[in-house]
């Protein structure tokens, strides 16, 4: 998944003005008035104008064969479980991952900067005197699927479009944009109210171009199952709703052989089948029928890579390194159920997760705890407050827990017992002080209501770790359950907020942008269905930090204001951080080509893997 957050911006005091109450410079680190041919937040591009390709690609990789995966990421509205539309950028229905590649953007990012982008549509940008306009120059040779030119005024009209009806994850960060002007039909400008972040154009910029003609024609929010005019590498081919979707290699795309794209797009197919239950995955995988997939349940990587085609050499098992940015794995508790709004409510459920028992009897003792939803990141808090994060803090002392204030608050380690009685015990007290006294087996308020709290689940993998975590409440005197739905309702409720608690692992990107920071954080995407701000946070401190985060200037001010944003998370816990593991763990056929080392900020094996038709020979898959 990803994620992305924000609302007014309300006062710091006088300590924090410089760093969050001043709008940012955006690109303070670049020229105004000249043509650029990439951007990044604080002004470094390791690329120049005159690039021919991307470090971590092989330009001369083969084009050819087929590729049937299980995305491990999904973005929008997509559901790897199931799909009932191929519109991904709407809210509405559950599309397929990966309809972004039938799809260009003005610009797009490189894997092996943390930030940077370069031009894709666009050949170049110009930023204004004032920052505010950004005038970008369209590739004549641009074209749509249909042989029909790529124009300015269709990179307006998808903006607009997105500002109004689109997905959270276009729409809000579309707030700041007072106007997308075509100037002609290769040029167009993107005018800002100055509120924006200095990193809002980095969003903008990557957000999928859609054709004004075909919706004019189409009604946009319209669950629709016939393909969308595209003009990306790929675009659909075979598709069953909810089975099995193909993408296409576009033989003639327009934009094959520029810089950001060469050595990159190498399958002619790109097949994604759908499974309800993971084990039926799985053993689509021992078969050959899927041909790469990333593991993510412990037991089964430790016990179940043991079939014949691994012990026969045709099938690799193996680890990548896991990308340098923050890790984010974590349940959220819905702070608009009454129950869970005191902290020390939040606190107890957390004291129920015996870790270090699931670690060993579950995890096969892999996985680490999480502490940080910035996990194996420099934005992760320890020790200590630094001045700088105290002044961004200390205007709200007074709404925010004393823990704070203190050494960075980690979560409880248990006995490995799984039944920690010194934890659970300090879990009964915290709920005795909030109001809960024990009634027979349950913990229950002054109007006898008992303490609910139920998890939502949609994977069996889950809710074998989820069960003794209920378990442990249970005996702490809270009616605890995991309830089991299928996928489009466990997607109906997630969109819905219709839950107690539920997981969730989102990547907010190396250099977190205001944009993205929002729809997990801020109080403007609680109420906003479709936001990633599952525990519906509302906080006049955690809104400020993330506009502060916004507003940074350097890569310092941005870890200050991050981590001292992790602070307040930690000591809120209205996300209880679970578990994270530092590497890919990957099985494939031995069929395809790839180059290592793997870039540091990305791992989109569809785009830069290859079908090695020598290979494929030597297992029996030519």
């Amino acid at each position: 998944m990803r994620g992305l957050p924000r609302r007014d911006f309300l006062a710091l005091g006088a300590a924090t003005c410089a760093v969050a109450l001043v709008p940012g410079a955006a690109f303070a680190a670049s020229p105004t008035g000249t043509r650029l041919h990439g951007l990044s937040v604080f002004g470094d591009l390791k690329y120049p104008p005159d690039f021919k390709q991307f470090d971590y690609v092989n330009a001369d990789a083969p084009k050819g064969g087929s590729f049937n995966f299980p995305p491990p990421n999904w973005a929008y509205n997509q559901s790897p479980f199931t799909f009932n539309t191929l519109n991904s950028f709407t809210l509405r229905g559950d599309a397929p991952p990966r309809m972004e590649l039938c799809f260009d953007a003005l610009m797009t990012r490189a894997a092996d900067e943390p930030d940077a982008i370069y031009g894709l549509l666009a050949e170049s940008v110009t930023i204004s005197a004032d920052r505010n306009s950004y005038d970008f120059a369209l590739r004549p040779q641009a074209r749509w699927h249909d042989g029909t030119p790529i124009t300015a005024e269709d990179v307006a009209f998808s903006l607009m479009l997105y500002k109004d009806k689109g997905h959270p994850d276009l729409l809000l960060p579309l707030r700041e944009l007072t106007g997308a002007k075509a100037l002609d039909a290769r040029a167009v400008r993107l005018t800002f109210s100055g509120k924006q972040s200095s990193q809002t154009l980095l969003t903008v910029a990557t957000m999928p171009v859609v054709s004004k003609a075909y919706y004019t024609a189409n009604d946009f929010e319209a669950g629709r199952m016939t393909p969308p005019l595209g003009s990306g590498p790929y675009k659909v081919g075979r598709v069953s709703a909810g089975q099995f979707i193909e993408y296409e290699r576009v033989a003639d795309y327009w934009g094959k052989d520029l810089p950001v794209n060469r050595g990159q797009y190498n399958f002619d197919r790109i097949r994604i089948d759908f499974y309800q239950e993971r084990q039926a995955a799985f053993e689509a995988f021992k078969k050959g029928d899927t041909h790469y997939r990333e593991e993510f349940t412990a037991r089964v990587w430790v016990n179940d890579y043991d079939f014949p085609a691994l012990k026969q050499g045709k099938v690799v098992k193996r680890e990548f390194p896991g990308e340098k940015w923050p890790s984010m794995q974590a349940v959220a508790l819905n702070l608009r159920r009454a129950q869970f709004q005191d902290v020390r409510v939040r606190r107890a459920i957390g004291m129920c997760f015996d870790f270090e028992w699931t670690k060993r009897t579950l995890f096969a003792g892999s996985y680490d705890r999480s502490q940080s939803n910035f996990e194996r990141s420099e934005f992760r808090a320890d020790g200590m407050p630094s001045p700088q994060e105290l002044a961004l803090l200390e205007p709200f002392r007074s709404e925010l827990p004393p823990e704070t204030f203190g050494e960075a608050v980690k979560q409880p380690v248990s006995d490995g017992s799984g039944r920690d009685r010194k934890l659970l015990g300090a879990a009964v007290k915290l709920l005795t002080e909030a109001g809960w006294k024990r009634s027979g087996d349950f913990a229950v308020n002054a109007k006898g209501e008992r303490l609910k709290a139920e998890i939502l689940c949609n994977e069996d993998g889950l809710a074998r770790i989820f069960l003794p975590w209920v378990d442990n409440m249970k005996a702490v005197g809270i009616d605890a359950s995991v309830r089991m739905v299928d996928s489009a309702q466990y997607q109906a409720r997630q969109n819905g907020f219709d839950f107690d608690l539920i997981m969730a692992a989102i990547s907010v990107g190396a250099t977190p942008t205001f944009d993205g920071l929002e729809t997990i954080y801020h109080s403007r995407a609680a109420d906003r269905q479709g936001t990633r701000n599952y525990p519906g946070t509302k906080s006049p401190a955690v809104d400020a930090l993330v506009e502060a985060a916004g507003k940074a200037q350097s890569r310092e001010e941005l870890v200050t204001a991050l981590r001292a944003l992790d602070r307040v998370l930690r000591a809120r816990l209205d996300w209880i951080p679970t578990y994270y593991l530092a590497n890919h763990r990957v099985a494939y056929w031995d069929m395809f080509g790839f180059k290592e080392p793997k870039p540091d900020y990305g791992f989109p094996v569809e785009t830069l893997w290859w079908f090695d038709k020598d290979k494929a020979a030597k297992i029996g898959k030519a």
